[in-house]
């Protein structure tokens, strides 16, 4: 097998904030705080909390791998809604409510 190259960032500055900076546009799609799911990458398959993601802002959120920088998530905002893309089989674990 050949060596992988190192992924290119998606700005040429690599500026980026953590997964804590998608808390507020996410309350919006979901009941809870799911920055402290679980989130899978689909590409080399870590878990960790949806904080700890890479999110590199702009006309939405592109939201990268911490372990390897594979895309996990878009989120975009249209006139017709919420664009929630999970792509490379990317999946978050939203915990079960508690049940009485």
């Amino acid at each position: 097998m050949g060596e992988q190259s190192a992924p290119l960032p998606i700005y040429a500055d690599d500026s980026h904030v953590d997964g804590n900076a998608l808390a507020g546009p996410l309350s919006e799609i979901f009941v809870g705080d799911v920055t402290i799911c679980a989130c899978r990458c689909g590409v080399c398959g870590a878990t960790a909390p949806l904080a700890r993601a890479m999110v590199y802002l702009g006309a939405g959120a592109v939201v990268r791998c911490a372990f390897c920088s594979a895309i996990v998530l878009r989120l975009t905002t249209t006139p017709q809604g919420r664009w929630l893309d999970l792509g490379e089989g990317a999946s978050l674990c939203l915990p079960a409510p508690d049940q009485p």
